[in-house]
């Protein structure tokens, strides 16, 4: 059941975040990251569904050190899972035109609650390949030891180039971010599902 839970929490956190996107008025997602989505208004529903589906994964990570499950990837999926609920306990700044009003332009000084959200996010996009690179190890089946792998380098190169073009302000970065968050998340929700096997 738990391994299922986590297999929801992963799929449902990308579903809302896309759909929020898709709909959310003088957000644009091709530039904005998908943290922007726990401000302004309708903030509440990213905000709940960082917690949320962090929680789900979280518990689900508890599963897959359960025999003949691997404790290593059991632990750094729960620190995945925990670290996106602080990123919806800190949400980030308003910045670079979300919500609408605010300067687009990222402020000189940020806030506390800003900081502890980069550190969640540091946590979210290091742990995610790291985990898929202990599932090489640890999963016996052959293809998925090729799917981990892929996976584990596209979230290196996917994140590396996400951060650069955040720091650049790309009007892609939010474009970046959601594409390797589709790997890795989809990634995710099937290693849960391969271990109710």
């Amino acid at each position: 059941m738990m391994l299922w839970l986590g297999a929801a929490g992963s799929w449902t956190f990308v579903v809302t975040f896309l759909l929020d996107g898709w709909t959310r008025p003088g957000y644009r997602p091709v530039r904005h990251p998908v943290s922007a989505l726990a401000l302004g208004s309708r903030g509440w529903l990213q905000t709940a569904n960082f917690v949320l589906c962090g929680s789900l994964i979280t518990a689900g990570a508890g599963a897959l050190a359960e025999p003949p499950g691997n404790v290593a990837l059991a632990v750094v999926v729960g620190v995945f899972g925990v670290s996106l609920v602080a990123s919806g306990v800190f949400p980030m700044d308003a910045m670079r035109g979300y919500p609408p009003g605010t300067p687009d332009e990222t402020p000189a000084d940020l806030s506390l609650r800003h900081k502890l959200h980069d550190w969640a996010g540091m946590l979210v996009f290091g742990s995610l390949p790291i985990a898929a690179g202990i599932a090489v190890f640890a999963v016996p089946d052959t293809a998925w030891k090729w799917y981990s792998a892929l996976t584990t380098a596209a979230l290196a190169v996917g994140f590396g180039v996400f951060g650069q073009a955040w720091e650049q302000d790309s009007r892609y970065a939010g474009l970046v971010q959601r594409a390797t968050i589709l790997v890795g998340w989809l990634w995710l929700g099937l290693l849960f599902v391969y271990a109710t096997r």
